[in-house]
């Protein structure tokens, strides 16, 4: 203790396990800076995927839909996933399976070299959800 009094430093226990204990004469106002400089650069370079989603109806025309696909290459471009949502009001659920599964395979097939299907269409109550995501 006296050298690192000496030397305006701390003793800084390092593994109090260790027989005889382990400690190290550092600046630790220093070391702790330096650790969460460290900390908020690994935290700028992590990479947040968000997931955004995109809705329609059976009814939505082709030109609205080529908008959409459009609409979802962009977030696949910006490393996003996509929730593609097709709702059904009403009786509209009767064409569920037949205009419903189409048109999300339509979807599919465009998007087919820009993304990978992670969930095929499957029904949530009254609605078909499909989640894509970007290639890696």
């Amino acid at each position: 203790m006296s050298k690192a009094y000496d030397q305006d430093l701390d003793l800084v226990e390092v593994s109090g396990k260790a027989d005889p204990p382990v400690c190290r004469i550092m600046d630790f106002d220093k070391y702790r800076y330096e650790l969460s400089k460290k900390q908020k650069d690994a935290k700028k370079k992590q990479t947040v995927i968000e997931t955004k989603e995109i809705k329609f109806r059976p009814k939505t025309e082709e030109h609205d839909l080529n908008f959409k696909i459009k609409m979802i290459k962009k977030f696949l471009a910006q490393k996003n996933k996509v929730k593609v949502t097709m709702r059904f009001r009403g009786r509209e659920i009767v064409y569920a399976q037949s205009i419903g599964l189409n048109a999300l395979n339509k979807i599919a097939d465009a998007l087919s070299e820009d993304c990978v299907i992670i969930n095929a269409p499957q029904m949530e109550g009254r609605q078909l959800v499909m989640l894509v995501g970007p290639k890696a």
